[in-house]
């Protein structure tokens, strides 16, 4: 066959293939009668969050036992070895399991806006180089191809405040925004306007604040986590303010 022939073969295909699936009966998920009418007008949807996590084991396989077993109902996009080995488990458009109940930001259901990425760590360990190498090659390949702004990775914690403290204090949450993943501040910090309360520049870096003692906490673990107290001081409320510029100029741009 010829490459002209060849080709025009293939393009019938790939119109057949198109009108086939803008035709195809969609999945049922109303008991209602309705008339369908497919429409090839749609994609999937586009992750805008990432989501770090720690498997709280000792065993990369044992976490990979629980996340891959359907009775535990859990799940993560991707989890990351100690020596550096990625694992992938659920597609990145679909929806996996791994933030639970969550909100960051006015969303209320990270799950669907997110991608969950599991390290392996005991939550009390430093985090081993080659996982952190590998975590870094992931994310600068999931921000290019999903365009992931770098207010948008955050920590378990973060969007649950109330229920967990992963990725841990060990978590080089500095180095990654450097690298963009993430937003970082560093003295001298700029005072914090009066009146801003600590619930308010909170709520406006994306802490939900209904328990304000749990976002309190989750915001220090995360930005001072060499701190024994777990209260806010000035400078907290000075770097939080700072933090909350920082991301309004990264959703301006």
């Amino acid at each position: 066959m010829g490459n002209l022939a060849l080709l025009w073969v293939r393009t019938c295909a790939a119109l057949l293939a198109l009108a086939l699936g803008a035709c195809a009966p969609l999945p049922q998920r109303t008991q209602l009668p309705v008339e369908q009418r497919p429409s090839a007008n749609f994609n999937e949807r586009r992750p805008n969050f990432v989501i770090f996590h720690h498997t709280g084991s000792a065993r990369v396989e044992r976490a990979l036992a629980t996340l891959t077993d359907p009775a535990r109902e859990v799940s993560s996009h991707y989890v990351i070895a100690r020596d550096g080995r990625i694992y992938y488990l659920v597609d990145e458009l679909g929806r996996a399991w791994h933030a639970g109940a969550s909100y960051w930001g006015g969303h209320r259901d990270m799950n669907s806006a997110s991608l969950g990425i599991e390290l392996d760590n005991d939550g009390e360990e430093p985090y081993a180089e080659p996982q952190i190498e590998s975590l870094l090659a992931l994310l600068a390949d999931l921000k290019a191809r999903y365009r992931i702004p770098a207010a948008n990775f955050l920590g378990h914690a973060d969007v649950a405040p109330r229920r967990k403290a992963d990725p841990g204090a060990q978590f080089p949450w500095q180095r990654l925004a450097e690298q963009g993943f993430g937003l970082w501040c560093e003295p001298p910090f700029a005072p914090a306007p009066p009146g801003l309360d600590e619930a308010t520049l909170l709520d406006a870096f994306g802490y939900d604040v209904s328990d304000a003692q749990a976002a309190i906490a989750a915001f220090k673990r995360r930005f001072t986590p060499g701190e024994v107290s777990r209260q806010m001081n000035e400078e907290d409320r000075s770097r939080l303010w700072c933090l909350v510029l920082r991301k309004r100029a990264a959703q301006e741009e």
